[in-house]
């Protein structure tokens, strides 16, 4: 288990993938507190071991001295991040060189005038953009069917092409950029809310207004030059100071921490209690009859789903994996929610479908960004309860019967 001291300097998205790397083999690795960008890596010192004075780089408590991000990183982590076999190893070699060559370039031209970093270029900017956009479709057709870039974990493909993403998700693809690419931004938020992620960087937000580009900021990083500079140096803090707080305050939207379920109406259904009855007790004899006795129609509402995307199914434990994936991002919409999602047809021909309720009459994903990430990869049907037909689905999506609406029932997982 490698252990060591990583130089850089704080919030260094390339940094990041060593130390989550590190989060995920163990490594000992530990930042060091008296670097300074500019002039501990100009030292002598420095220069002999990482002769270009490029951060980050990596000393470890052998002497072996390593710099480039990805190469830290490999170092720093362990086998079961970089393959078992040569296809995996090859494929995750792939997706970081994407994630070098296609994405880091586009992203910081398109964001570092808005941090006042380089000066803005109109026309670089639009090409740049227009960049991220062409990966970021490449990379949502492949996930459409995963979880993660190569086989079923997390291996350091996921870590250094996430970490890359993480500038642009931050500060310029807003709502109205990422909606087109869901399947990108379900496997990005299932990473950054691993343990291993969450431990280096924090709770990560999204961009939720695209930054510009600020010229004003560029020449305040940079100086503005002759008796003006002089000026401006007295006025600066307090402008500074008051931009702080601005950019402090608005990404985190303390408003937004409303309840979203709040202008559903309440109801006097107990959803803990039904789950207890349907954990505990027979599905048929107990939980069911519950649930219709306490359903109420004016206050809840029950839904049918398929997945849109059949012909890009093939094994039934991927499968499976893309529900495990989708109930994990929607965790918080829990308390008032209930589904089954099952696996029906054939080992090498089969869809997925589900029967829901939740409290309120309409698509309740719609209730939450968060929960908007999987949903249109469905398609959603609400269902009539006094309709026999609805009860019956219920019944055998609840049950998980070994036939559920004419088809035979591989697999079911339920959100409870």
């Amino acid at each position: 288990m490698a252990t060591g001291t990583l130089y850089t300097y704080p919030e260094n998205f390339r940094a990041y993938k060593a130390l989550i790397a590190a989060k995920y083999s163990g490594a000992k690795v530990t930042v060091s507190p008296d670097f300074k960008l500019g002039v501990s890596n100009t030292t002598k010192e420095f220069l002999d071991k990482f002769p270009l004075g490029k951060v980050p780089a990596f000393e470890s408590s052998n002497g072996d001295c390593v710099f480039e991000s990805n190469a830290i990183a490999q170092y720093v982590g362990n086998a079961k991040l970089q393959g078992s076999n040569t296809r995996d190893q090859a494929l995750i070699q792939q997706w970081i060189n994407f994630g070098d060559n296609e994405v880091y370039p586009a992203s910081c031209t398109w964001v570092f005038p808005t941090l006042g970093i380089t000066p803005f270029n109109k026309q670089e900017g639009e090409k740049a953009k227009e960049q991220m956009k062409n990966a970021m479709t490449v990379l949502n057709n492949y996930m459409r069917t995963r979880t993660y870039l190569v086989g079923e974990r997390i291996s350091q493909a996921d870590i250094s092409l996430a970490c890359n993403l993480m500038l642009a998700y931050q500060n310029v693809m807003d709502p109205s950029f990422r909606d087109s690419f869901g399947n990108v931004n379900r496997w990005f938020n299932t990473l950054v809310n691993q343990p291993q992620f969450k431990a280096v960087i924090g709770t990560f937000t999204l961009c939720s207004k695209m930054k510009e580009a600020d010229g004003k900021k560029y020449a305040e990083l940079h100086g503005a030059g002759g008796k003006k500079e002089g000026k401006s140096k007295k006025e600066q803090p307090k402008k500074e100071k008051k931009k702080e707080v601005e950019e402090e305050e608005l990404p985190q939207l303390p408003r937004e921490k409303k309840d979203p379920w709040a202008d559903c109406p309440q109801g006097a259904f107990n959803y803990d209690e039904y789950k207890r009855e349907y954990s505990n007790k027979d599905t048929l004899k107990e939980a069911l009859p519950y649930f219709w006795k306490n359903f109420e129609p004016e206050n809840m509402s029950i839904w049918h789903c398929d997945y849109n995307y059949r012909k890009d199914l093939t094994k039934v434990f991927m499968t499976s994996n893309l529900i495990r994936g989708f109930f994990q991002r929607i965790d918080k919409m829990r308390k008032n929610a209930f589904g089954s999602m099952c696996i029906l047809g054939e080992d090498d021909d089969h869809n997925i479908s589900g029967v829901w309720f939740w409290r309120g009459s309409g698509l309740a994903f719609e209730l939450c960004d968060d929960w908007k990430v999987d949903y249109e990869s469905y398609t959603w049907k609400k269902l009539d309860p006094k309709d026999e037909k609805t009860k019956k689905l219920v019944q055998d999506y609840f049950d998980m019967a070994a036939v559920v609406d004419g088809k035979k029932c591989l697999q079911g997982s339920i959100y409870k």
